[in-house]
């Protein structure tokens, strides 16, 4: 018997990395999945994006788990699409009763007067406005089904102000302040809300010369091993990156009926990164 024998979870940006870690794991719980991912790169970010065939093989390693998924390309900013995921969702299962919303995109490094309109609004539109838009339409079918758990990736960047990426930083910021009014307009109807705010990740995001540079020092040569270097600095914990399967771990638990009186939190997997730099 797993924790989440007979539920349906719905999980954003799902094709690879942490989203996909989700899957895996929800699904070895006993959990059918649903999967949306945009699969493109997006224009203002500085590393490659997921792919359709990153998305089929996310469906296969669930579907060796002896679980069904369900997978649609959905771009969370469009609200067509988002809606059109929901009742994919609700069409194939008949019910969410779990929503990861985990889809997310990273850029900056510069100071707040350098970004450019269209920075902005990408990071706004993907990170904030895409979470919103995935609470319009699944919060409905989760009260009517008689209420579930919402789970947000937001980052250590949604409770710190990290210099250079103000427009990821006010986007998070605002995922944690959705996660906590939602949560209280959400108790009394069977549904917890809580988010949850990682460090640095060993996941594509990271793994990439953008990103060696970055916390590097700037330097356009760098090497993963010199980002390594720089992250390590991020954390209390000596670990450079942490697992997706770290994060996968509290979605599990936040979940689950482990967690059932836990509601309206920001739960740091940070390496003790929050507490070294409060």
């Amino acid at each position: 018997m797993g924790k989440l024998d007979g539920r349906v979870a719905l999980i954003t940006g799902g094709a690879r990395g942490q989203g996909r870690s989700h899957a895996r794991t929800l699904a070895a719980e006993g959990a059918d999945i649903v999967i949306g991912d945009a699969c493109v790169t997006f224009p203002h970010v500085p590393y490659s994006g997921s792919t359709e065939a990153d998305l089929q093989e996310t469906a296969k390693l669930v579907e060796e788990l002896d679980r069904r998924c369900l997978i649609r390309q959905t771009d969370v900013t469009r609200a067509d699409q988002t809606r059109g995921l929901v009742e994919a969702a609700i069409s194939e299962f008949g019910k969410v009763d779990i929503l990861v919303i985990n889809h997310g995109i990273f850029a900056g490094g510069v100071p707040t007067w350098e970004l450019e309109e269209a920075e902005w609004d990408e990071q706004i539109n993907v990170n904030l406005k895409g979470v919103w838009l995935t609470c319009k339409y699944a919060i409905p079918h989760m009260i009517e089904n008689g209420g579930g758990s919402v789970i947000m990736t937001s980052s250590m960047a949604g409770i710190k102000g990290f210099t250079g990426f103000t427009h990821y930083v006010a986007a998070k910021h605002g995922v944690v302040g959705i996660t906590r009014a939602l949560a209280n307009e959400t108790a009394t109807l069977g549904i917890r809300v809580n988010a949850i705010c990682p460090t640095a990740v060993n996941t594509d995001m990271m793994n990439n010369q953008w990103a060696y540079s970055l916390f590097a020092g700037g330097d356009p040569n760098a090497t993963r091993e010199q980002m390594l270097e720089g992250t390590a600095g991020l954390n209390a914990l000596p670990v450079a990156l942490i697992e997706a399967q770290d994060l996968s771990n509290m979605v599990l638990f936040l979940a689950s009926d482990d967690s059932r009186y836990i509601t309206g939190l920001v739960h740091p997997v940070d390496a003790g990164s929050f507490n070294k730099f409060p």
